[in-house]
């Protein structure tokens, strides 16, 4: 990582300019932080919004920090760094003072899925959806990725702000903070809010399965980014008291498994997730783990389980970034009945993920902070699963973990999510992939949260989406506001298993919510959570 100072070219004029907001303080775009003196800029769409992009906040993740635990990236003296523009155009770079605007794009190093075969997507958007969601959007990948995104309205402020850290889902393989459904700029500016979008490792650099590595590097990485805003937030106009994670899909259960982890140091105030707990999906046993690992290093000429692990790991080290992820991609993944479940993901160490969630559930052995979990209701739309493989890997465990909450004292709030939009929806019925086309399919409550959908599809929203999302950025903000009874004021009831305390979102499309008992949806779940029929399917 080159440690010169890295100034974008751009005028005083422009970046100071009167905006229909106002004129914009240079107190409020110039920030200091331990990775250096973080200058950003308006928002495109919301210019009363100032974004903060591409903020180092570990070292470069190579040599012997590959596969490692994350190391804090502390600036040397007098480094400013000029966040570019989401929107702006890439600018060639002519010597080392200057900074390509693509360098905040850059995605940690991953094997993206292959392209779907939906046979019938609707038009023009449902393709556009998807790769938006998969993160088919071309952008560069580079291991110094350890970066975040910061949005922010009037960082100057005396009143501090809540501030929501998101954790990305994507079966822990899918680059996420630069995709169009993770923009915090409407979420801040709606809410008046501090979004923090950061990147982390996937695959097999944030799961090695190495032996004589600390396991899951990528959920260090998620530990790091707090730890980062914790000591740095304030100055961008967020409360370090009222640190908020939330996530969807694996985002969400490394929200879940945050809480378990951390449990008496979570600096975080709340939790919330999407579509994920730590009961989802399986995690890798050591040994597995350790085989997978040794199928890679066997492939690049790097030795197996019979040579000497140090070797090995060191020889790993010094391959190139493309040939370590090929002999990842030939991994043969272990079948389920539902998708083939990711290999390189979260691995067994009983320190980050440990082996019994179920048990330690229900005994209460978790971070007692107020917790927000919930599920869109036809979680198959996304994946073509059976609706029973689903259930399994989404709603049961959902119920599960939230009633645990209840049972253990925590402010608890469930909801489901059943917003079923023209321009967002993947398929119609006439496609044959089910009943109602791919209905309120697996993560499109995301871009309600953060306000996006027009972004995400290319298409206009209809009034009752936009009703919805302001709805829905409405609860979590006030969620963020006071975790233990935000929403209670927000008119939503405590979570509980026998009275009508599960909100429905967008029910037939009507943002106005309403409540109905938990047994609605969960009347066929195991009483034993069992995770294995939706794996795959995360």
């Amino acid at each position: 990582m080159q440690s010169f100072v890295l100034i974008v070219a751009v005028t005083a004029s422009l970046i100071f300019a009167t905006t229909s907001a106002g004129p914009v303080k240079k107190a409020d775009l110039e920030v200091n932080t331990s990775s250096g003196l973080i200058v950003g800029h308006q928002a495109p769409n919301r210019t009363a919004v100032i974004e903060f992009l591409g903020i180092q906040y570990g070292q470069a993740p190579v040599g012997e920090l590959r596969f490692a635990p994350p190391k804090r990236y502390v600036a040397p003296a007098g480094t400013v760094y000029t966040a570019s523009s989401w929107a702006c155009n890439p600018l060639p770079v002519s010597d080392a003072s200057e900074i390509d605007h693509r360098r905040h794009r850059i995605d940690c190093p991953s094997n993206k899925p292959p392209d779907s075969t939906f046979p019938n997507f609707t038009q023009p958007s449902g393709l556009v959806v998807w790769k938006n969601f998969a993160a088919k959007n071309g952008n560069p990948s580079d291991e110094d990725c350890l970066k975040l995104n910061i949005w922010t309205k009037s960082a100057s402020a005396s009143a501090k702000k809540p501030v929501f850290i998101w954790l990305h889902g994507g079966r822990f393989t899918i680059p996420g903070p630069h995709s169009p459904f993770y923009n915090g700029q409407y979420l801040s500016d709606v809410e008046d809010v501090v979004v923090v979008t950061p990147s982390y490792r996937l695959g097999i650099f944030g799961f090695s399965g190495a032996p004589g590595v600390q396991q899951n590097a990528a959920l260090l990485d998620h530990r790091s980014v707090v730890e980062w805003v914790r000591d740095n937030i304030a100055g961008f106009g967020g409360d370090p008291s009222r640190i908020v994670i939330f996530g969807q899909s694996a985002g969400g259960s490394s929200v879940d498994y945050y809480s378990f982890a951390w449990k008496n140091d979570p600096i975080v105030a709340g939790l919330i997730s999407h579509s994920g707990t730590s009961l989802s999906f399986n995690p890798n046993t050591v040994e597995y783990a350790q085989k997978i690992w040794f199928n890679v290093s066997q492939n690049v000429g790097c030795g197996g389980p019979n040579d000497d692990p140090a070797t090995v790991l060191s020889c790993v080290r010094s391959k190139d970034v493309a040939v370590v992820l090929a002999a990842a991609a030939k991994v043969p993944a272990l079948p389920t009945i539902a998708l083939a479940q990711a290999t390189f993901h979260p691995t067994i160490d009983n320190v980050t993920v440990f082996s019994n969630y179920d048990e330690m559930t229900k005994a209460g052995s978790f971070s007692k902070i107020p917790y927000l979990a919930g599920n869109t209701d036809f979680e198959a739309g996304w994946y073509k699963l059976s609706a029973y493989a689903a259930k399994r890997g989404f709603t049961c465990p959902t119920g599960t973990s939230t009633i645990a909450r209840v049972n253990n004292g925590v402010p608890t709030w469930r909801y489901r999510y059943h917003g079923d939009w023209d321009n967002l929806r993947l398929y119609n019925s006439t496609a044959g992939l089910g009943p109602r086309g791919s209905g309120a399919y697996h993560g499109c409550d995301t871009e309600m949260a953060f306000g996006t959908a027009q972004d995400v599809s290319g298409l206009k929203n209809s009034p009752q989406e936009d009703a919805t999302s302001k709805y829905i950025m409405g609860a979590w903000a006030a969620f963020g506001r006071d975790p233990k009874q935000g929403l209670t004021k927000y008119g939503w009831p405590a979570y509980g298993a026998s009275s009508k305390t599960l909100v429905r979102i967008a029910y037939k499309n009507n943002p106005a919510p309403n409540f109905v008992e938990p047994s609605t949806y969960d009347s066929t779940c195991p009483a034993v959570n069992d995770p294995l029929p939706g794996q795959g399917g995360f």
